[in-house]
C-alpha cells in the first residue's frame, strides 16, 4: 500500500494513500486526520471471518482487557470507493516500522499495533501469567498472511536475530516472532538484585528468529512523571 513516514525519528507520522476500495484497518485513537473521501467504520477484531463465538469471544477479551487496564481490541476501518489519504500517528514519541507480511506472522506486545492492510489476520494471543508478570499484560497481538503492517515503539526500534538464547528487559520488547518461545526470570543479582538494580523482570528467548526492542521504557517514564508530579 502507498505509504510514507514523516517528521522521523522522534514523532513520526504515517501518512497511507488508498486506493479505491483498499481497506486500512489501524488501532483506535491513532487517526490525525483523513481525506472527506475516506469512510471509517469501527469494529470489534475478532479475526478474519470469524463466527459467531469468535466474536463473542473477542467481546469477553476486550472487556477483560478494559477492566484490567489494557487496550480494548476495538480497530478503525478506512475505506474509499474513489481512493483518498488518511494519517496516522501513535500516543507516545519514538519510531514507525513498515513490516511487510509474506505468509508469516509476528507476535506484537501491547501498544505496538499502529494499522495493517491486505490479507493481515490480528489475533489475540494468550501471554498467561509470565506475561502479566513481565507487565507485558495478558495478552498479544499476532499478525499473520501476506499484506503490510505498521508498528510503533516508544524510542528507536533495534532488530536482532536470536539464535540460541537472549535476555531482554520486558519493557524494552516490541514484537518477536512466533518461532521463539520465553520464559520469564529475574535480571540477576539475587534479591538485591531484584530489588536495587532498577531492572525488575526480563524475558529470555530461546529458539530463532527476531526479537525487536524499543530504546526506551515506558515504566521508567512512568516512574520518573511520579516522582517530579505533585
Amino acid at each position: 500500500m502507498d505509504h510514507i513516514v514523516k517528521h522521523e525519528p522522534s514523532f513520526p507520522l504515517l501518512q497511507v494513500g488508498l486506493a479505491p476500495n483498499e481497506v486500512l484497518v489501524a488501532e483506535a485513537g491513532t487517526m490525525v486526520a483523513r481525506s472527506t473521501t475516506v469512510a471509517m467504520e469501527v469494529k470489534l477484531n475478532a479475526g478474519r471471518g470469524a463466527g459467531a463465538w469468535a466474536k463473542l469471544k473477542a467481546v469477553f477479551i476486550a472487556l477483560l482487557r478494559k477492566m484490567v487496564g489494557g487496550e480494548t481490541f476495538f480497530v478503525n476501518h478506512f475505506s474509499s470507493r474513489t481512493g483518498g489519504w488518511v494519517w496516522l500517528a501513535p500516543a507516545m514519541s519514538g519510531a514507525i516500522r513498515h513490516m511487510p507480511l509474506r505468509q508469516s506472522s509476528i507476535v506484537l506486545s501491547a501498544g505496538a499495533f499502529v494499522a495493517c492492510a491486505g490479507e493481515v489476520d490480528l489475533k489475540l494471543r494468550w501471554g498467561g501469567l509470565r506475561a502479566l508478570l513481565a507487565k507485558e499484560g495478558a495478552f498479544f497481538i499476532e499478525a499473520s498472511g501476506t499484506g503490510d503492517l505498521w508498528i510503533t515503539s516508544y524510542g528507536a526500534i533495534d532488530e536482532i536475530e536470536v539464535d540460541g538464547t537472549y535476555v531482554v528487559d520486558s519493557g524494552h520488547l516490541v514484537a518477536f516472532d512466533p518461532t521463539l518461545t520465553f520464559g520469564i526470570r529475574t535480571a540477576g543479582g539475587g534479591v538485591m538484585g531484584f530489588v536495587a538494580s532498577g531492572e525488575g523482570l526480563v524475558c529470555e528467548f530461546h529458539g530463532r528468529g527476531r526479537v525487536l526492542v524499543q530504546s526506551r521504557n515506558p515504566g521508567a517514564l512512568v516512574t520518573w512523571l511520579g516522582r517530579v508530579l505533585p
